[in-house]
């Protein structure tokens, strides 16, 4: 898979130890920066990922800053993009599986690193449970939502 990598300065440390794990892995990079631990606004990163992400130049991102929420709120006003913080490995094997989350959001202020890796390796390895359909009526619910300027205006057959 391509995995865009992208951080702002806090996480410029765990991007640089994630990439090599995943590269370790067979996956293949695209690193958005930062490229240091010089101060960097998280929006900027967060927003080219997802862009890139949307636009299917990847299959998927990770986003790290100090908690990850920043990265996630960025990376969320895309449409397509859906992004998760997470904090442990389960959450991560269901967010790919019941959400098709294509992009992670990680924090390198609240994780070690250790546990930053389980969880990358978790959320890559995990594939979205679409079989029975309801999962993916789900999602196309969430897509629907960024159209709408207000709650309750999208539409999704049954």
């Amino acid at each position: 898979m391509k995995i865009i990598l992208a951080c702002d300065h806090v996480g410029f440390t765990m991007k640089e130890i994630l990439a090599r794990s995943i590269e370790s892995m067979g996956h293949q990079i695209i690193d958005v920066g930062t490229y240091s631990q010089e101060k960097a606004n998280y929006p900027i990163y967060g927003r080219q990922a997802a862009d890139k992400l949307a636009k299917g130049e990847a299959d998927r991102a990770i986003l790290i800053c100090g908690t990850g929420f920043g990265m996630a709120l960025a990376a969320n006003s895309v449409r397509g993009v859906r992004c998760v913080n997470c904090t442990e490995p389960y959450t991560a094997q269901l967010s790919r599986q019941h959400n098709n989350a294509n992009a992670l959001a990680l924090g390198a202020r609240v994780l070690g690193v250790e546990l930053a890796k389980m969880i990358v390796e978790t959320w890559l390895n995990s594939e979205f449970d679409a079989e029975d359909g309801r999962h993916a009526k789900r999602v196309d619910m969430l897509n629907a939502m960024k159209d709408c300027p207000q709650s309750g205006e999208y539409k999704v057959a049954p």
